[in-house]
């Protein structure tokens, strides 16, 4: 096996260095997954590749050189990612809007997924700094005129203004000031990374900002996050999990990742288990 590990070693380390400069990161315990080695084997390969500069280690996986915590994927690069897991939290997540009630949606592809879910609950009056979020209750309801008269119960979108960023949210001074001076029953928000030492984190300065207001403004904060997203640290945080009242992840949250966060305020929701509990 090790002979067979050791031919493939360069195609190995070829298509590692591809997924990190295509997702602009990547974890050892996707890698392998992915590749079906050992631990051992995808950290000598990181090793390796940091060694040659074609990498930067960090913890618990491996960024493209001079992209470290700062480096913000676009919606697109992003959007492709975790499907099954997103689309299981969002489901989860959606359970938690109440009919009739004020929510936010932050940005980010979770959000995006868990827009779609929220079609069925009528009546919620959503803020959201997402171009793709509120394109998604724009276009449900054009749908719905086209076919004959509007969505009954269909949701009432109040989208912020502000700059654009790579993930296609809307941040700045004008996001800001609109998200001050609302109040949410509950804010969905995807974040780009959570850990124990930096809490919820993203790479843009601005978008930082905004989610910190977003975060003052609701009564309660329901995080949306794959297991990729747990040990992953932006350049700045935002909030600290003691100031989230909920994370909706996915059954990939490794078991280690499990007792850190059992020892957190925030209650844990495993999306796909909680069901299978309720049935025990």
């Amino acid at each position: 096996m090790s002979d067979n590990q050791n031919l493939l070693a360069e195609q190995r380390r070829a298509l590692i260095l591809d997924e990190v400069r295509r997702r602009g990161g990547v974890r050892v315990n996707e890698l392998t997954r992915k590749l079906s080695v050992s631990d051992m084997t995808v950290r000598r390969d990181l090793d390796a590749l940091a060694r040659q500069g074609m990498v930067e280690k960090v913890h618990g996986g491996a960024v493209p050189v001079g992209e470290p915590s700062a480096h913000e994927p676009g919606f697109e690069a992003k959007s492709g990612l975790e499907l099954s897991a997103k689309e299981a939290i969002a489901k989860a997540a959606a359970q938690m809007a109440a009919p009739g009630s004020a929510i936010a949606l932050a940005g980010g592809t979770t959000a995006y997924a868990l827009a779609q879910q929220l079609l069925e609950v009528p009546d919620l009056t959503v803020v959201t700094n997402s171009v793709r979020v509120a394109d998604v209750f724009y276009n449900a309801q054009r749908a719905a005129a086209s076919g004959g008269g509007p969505l009954t119960g269909a949701a009432t979108v109040v989208l912020t203004g502000g700059v654009r960023t790579p993930s296609d949210t809307l941040v700045g001074p004008v996001a800001d000031a609109a998200i001050r001076s609302l109040h949410f029953d509950v804010l969905f928000l995807g974040v780009h990374g959570i850990s124990m030492e930096a809490g919820l984190s993203t790479p843009n300065l601005a978008e930082a900002e905004t989610n910190r207001h977003f975060v003052r403004s609701a009564r309660r904060v329901v995080v949306v996050a794959d297991h990729t997203k747990w040990g992953t640290v932006g350049l700045s945080s935002f909030a600290s999990l003691d100031e989230v009242d909920v994370l909706v992840t996915d059954a990939g949250l490794a078991a280690g990742a499990r007792a850190e966060f059992a020892e957190l305020p925030p209650e844990l929701v495993v999306a796909g288990e909680q069901t299978a509990d309720a049935d025990a």
